[in-house]
């Protein structure tokens, strides 16, 4: 019954590996688009517009269907015979930090209806803050996954 997930574990990978590099890059810009936007924007003028259409078009058109091929990808994967051991704490460490990675896309979501519904409270500084958590998040799955020290 797994054969089909042995066989198809290169283009598995492939999917997983595409899909994750297109979240981390909404990861990435969608706080960076906050911060001009809560320094730059004031509410509905036409700064302010530009910004919201493109923080709802790299949300939904890139990030979430990004994030949905990551995951998966990602449990097709462990449930490929052989790729995973359970017993090691490595897949453990993953998957807490892509929790982590999946919550904070949640939390970003709640913040660009903020921005779309004009009641945005957070300073671009805070925003530039939160715009390093998806880089921190990487490198411990990174790590995780190719150097496995844990």
């Amino acid at each position: 019954m797994t054969d089909w997930l042995i066989t198809a574990y290169p283009w598995t990978k492939t999917g997983h590996i595409v899909a994750m590099v297109a979240w981390m890059a909404g990861m990435f810009y969608l706080p960076r688009l906050f911060v001009y936007h809560a320094e730059r924007a004031q509410t509905g003028d036409e700064v302010d517009a530009t910004f919201r259409v493109m923080e709802r078009k790299l949300l939904k058109l890139i990030m979430n269907p990004a994030m949905i091929a990551t995951w998966t990808f990602g449990l097709l994967l462990v449930l490929t015979p052989g790729v995973v051991s359970w017993s090691e704490p490595w897949p453990w460490i993953k998957a807490l930090a892509v929790l982590g990675m999946s919550g904070l896309h949640g939390w970003l979501g709640g913040r660009q209806r903020d921005f779309e519904q004009g009641r945005n409270r957070i300073r671009g500084r805070s925003f530039r803050m939160i715009n390093e958590i998806p880089t921190l998040l990487l490198l411990v799955i990174v790590v995780a996954v190719v150097v496995r020290p844990f």
